[in-house]
């Protein structure tokens, strides 16, 4: 998961990776070194994957394992994607689904239900390799990944940075199955409630937009997925593709208009 994360700012930029250097923090005394080499051997399945050697690295010893990649990557400058230059009119595309922060404080906490988070390490698992070949073809006006920062902050970066404010519509973003039932039981991470109180400056939440949901749109993501403002024209072939990828493609919003990064959020659907 963390070689797929670190892999993400790669795909999310429109470049292809070349090579990956690896970051590790081991506590040798406190647990085996075969735990080590799981890591290792996962981190090399998933660059494999991506079709890049890892070169070396460096490692220490530390309290608690840590692992962590650095990736080098090129494309063409007019290629290359940014998260800014969203256009008024634009559609909004997710392709992974929100949720695997509330997940993984479950997990933490011994109460998360088997099969879901299987799921959700699944999805944390999955390049985005495949999702930004199919945004390739459609040339998005900006594009980014969703992260620590979560759906509304990087949203939000993208649309100030594009002069822009764009409207969400929550009832269509898609969530990790189970997900609700746990903000429900207060499995919440400090990082999305610090999410959501740095939201509040800037989001303005419809009536119809419970506080469940609220809290998800703000939930701190792991190797999250792509978000895209493209041309309307090609947002439904897009989706399409995806599907057909095996991938979550959703259109979740739009650019509403000129702004300076605010977020309208409402549910269409009553």
């Amino acid at each position: 998961i963390s070689a797929a994360n670190a892999l993400s700012d790669i795909y999310a930029m429109g470049a292809e990776p070349l090579f990956a250097l690896s970051i590790v923090g081991f506590p040798v005394v406190a647990l085996p070194t075969e735990v080590l080499s799981e890591i290792l051997a996962g981190a090399i399945e998933v660059a494999e994957e991506a079709g890049i050697p890892i070169l070396g690295g460096h490692s220490i010893e530390d309290n608690e394992p840590k692992f962590g990649m650095v990736v080098t990557g090129i494309v063409e400058e007019n290629g290359l994607w940014r998260n800014v230059g969203a256009q008024s009119g634009d559609l909004l595309i997710l392709t992974k689904p929100l949720g695997t922060g509330i997940w993984a404080t479950a997990a933490k906490h011994g109460i998360a239900e088997k099969e879901g988070w299987q799921r959700a390490q699944e999805c944390m698992r999955q390049l985005n390799r495949r999702a930004a070949e199919v945004f390739r073809r459609a040339h998005p006006h900006a594009v980014t990944d969703v992260t620590g920062f979560g759906l509304l902050v990087h949203l939000h970066e993208m649309m100030g940075g594009s002069v822009a404010d764009a409207e969400l519509w929550g009832d269509a973003v898609p969530i990790l199955e189970g997900t609700h039932r746990l903000v429900a039981m207060g499995e919440v991470p400090g990082g999305t409630r610090s999410n959501m109180a740095y939201a509040s400056a800037w989001t303005w939440f419809d009536e119809t937009v419970d506080e469940t949901l609220r809290i998800i749109l703000s939930d701190a993501q792991t190797s999250g997925g792509l978000l895209a403002a493209v041309n309307p024209s090609h947002a439904e072939s897009m989706v399409s593709d995806l599907i057909k990828a095996g991938l979550t493609g959703a259109i979740i919003g739009k650019v509403s208009g000129k702004g300076t990064g605010r977020i309208h959020v409402l549910c269409r659907k009553q």
